[in-house]
């Protein structure tokens, strides 16, 4: 069941009456969970279940349902099993042929999405990036070689190092942070990864970074220094359909879209 991220009006109904009608919920913290099922006047039991122990607690819930009780998972905030605690459990209860109903709500990727201003045809989600040197590193050259809008989470104490991460690998491109979502000192910074690093004053919150491979300055005028087939491909390789290409093509190149089409008319 997914859950606010940040505005407690962000509740669905449906989520609203699920958490009512089950027999117990299983909480990522139940003292922060509790928090927003008092707001709700919902008194449910309560199981503790996040990363360090769902292993040991999976065949237990599994048990109590196969006893016949309804059970909800809910995480901290948003959707549980985005960058969360549950895609193991969920293995496990599809395994064991429990059903698995999912009861969609707040999710920070989404929702940074809808006012980032990006690219949001195709994008690819990482989460948060390892803390293994080398497992980083594959990430990082994976976002390196990506054409999609990039996105991650990032906690507050670490959001400068990731950021000049980033700066080394994929140069200094725009970016865009979301933070606070949904929350009163909600914010969207924008602007080149160095102008970001260089700030000041703390920043503080959770935050979403997206990174648009797509837009480029830079990348931009080298494309006009392209020849026609070389452009032609490029647009291609990024899932573009042919009068999509033509008319970015006409675009770059300052000069009229017939002009192109004619030079790919037999394409």
């Amino acid at each position: 069941v997914a859950t606010p991220i940040g505005n407690l009006d962000d509740i669905t109904l449906r989520a609203i009456n699920t958490l009512k009608q089950v027999d117990i919920i299983i909480a990522e913290d139940t003292r922060h969970s509790l928090k927003l099922l008092n707001h709700l006047e919902i008194t449910k039991p309560l199981i503790s279940y996040h990363r360090h122990n769902e292993e040991e607690k999976t065949d237990m819930i599994l048990n109590k349902i196969e006893e016949g009780n309804n059970i909800a998972l809910i995480s901290d905030a948003g959707t549980p099993v985005i960058s969360d605690p549950g895609e193991f459990i969920v293995k496990e209860a599809l395994e064991r042929n429990i059903d698995v109903v999912p009861i969609p709500g707040a999710c920070a990727i989404i929702t940074a999405l809808m006012a980032a201003g990006v690219n949001t045809r195709n994008f690819t989600f990482y989460g948060f990036l390892s803390l293994n040197k080398k497992i980083r590193t594959k990430e990082l050259e994976q976002i390196k070689d990506n054409n999609n809008t990039v996105i991650l989470y990032e906690a507050p104490h670490k959001i400068k190092n990731t950021m000049q991460d980033l700066e080394n690998y994929v140069d200094d491109r725009k970016i865009v942070i979301a933070r606070e979502l949904t929350k009163i000192h909600e914010e969207y910074i924008r602007g080149k990864i160095s102008e970001l690093i260089s700030r000041k004053e703390e920043i503080k919150g959770e935050y979403v970074i997206l990174l648009d491979l797509n837009d480029n300055e830079q990348e931009d005028c080298s494309k006009k220094e392209m020849p026609l087939e070389e452009q032609y491909e490029y647009y291609e390789k990024k899932g573009l359909e042919k009068k999509e290409i033509i008319k970015q093509i006409a675009k770059d190149r300052n000069t009229n879209k017939n002009e192109i089409y004619q030079k790919f008319l037999k394409k």
